[in-house]
């Protein structure tokens, strides 16, 4: 028999046992912040429920199997995501994404609630507000996004941003969208423009 091909195997075996317990871990803290929710409906507009999603994304950040190595795996022109759970009621998918140096997101603000927390390296997360008389989102500020950073938002346009890896090392986030898996990539983003100056003011 050969005992390190063997011994590789049950490495790997243990390994996807660890992953599955992670990931059900995070989902029954998830689960716990819908069953404390009294607005089921948009679960953004109860405060318990606001709280629990971050503290489930607190407590997935110390936990290290919940994100494999091939769900590590980024790409050179845009940031890359990768599935790790779906609820089996369609009411919350769990994705990492992988950002090299250089990626970023667009402009959006989003279609449904949201949290991400920074598991490694660190983004640059800009805040915009929506300039309805431009029809534009006008930068507020920016600020760094570190290892540990955590945050949650409602749907709609109070809650414009961009993550860039504005780095010169990989960055890891995990976010935590209200849409199932298969909407994931439709139902999400609310891609918007930057504002434009006016002519008046370019001129100054």
């Amino acid at each position: 028999m050969n005992a390190p091909a063997e011994l590789a195997l049950l490495a790997a075996v243990h390994t996807a046992e660890q992953h599955a317990a992670a990931v059900a871990r995070l989902c029954a803290a998830l689960d716990a912040a819908f069953e404390a929710c009294s607005t089921p409906h948009d679960p953004s507009r109860c405060a318990r429920f606001a709280r629990g999603v971050r503290e489930a994304l607190a407590h997935a950040l110390a936990d290290p199997a919940l994100v494999t190595p091939a769900q590590r795996e980024g790409a050179t022109d845009t940031y890359r995501r990768h599935l790790i759970a779906t609820d089996g009621r369609g009411r919350y998918t769990v994705a990492a994404l992988v950002w090299q140096p250089g990626n970023a997101s667009p402009i959006h603000a989003h279609h449904t609630w949201c949290g991400y927390a920074v598991l490694d390296g660190t983004l640059t997360e800009t805040l915009y507000a929506w300039d309805q008389a431009r029809q534009g989102a006008s930068v507020v500020r920016s600020h760094a996004r570190a290892g540990g950073a955590v945050a949650f938002g409602g749907p709609g346009r109070a809650n414009i941003h961009r993550l860039a890896n504005g780095s010169d090392k990989e960055a890891v986030s995990l976010h935590i969208y209200g849409v199932p898996g298969e909407r994931i990539s439709t139902h999400v983003n609310d891609v918007l423009p930057l504002a434009q100056e006016s002519a008046e003011a370019a001129a100054r």
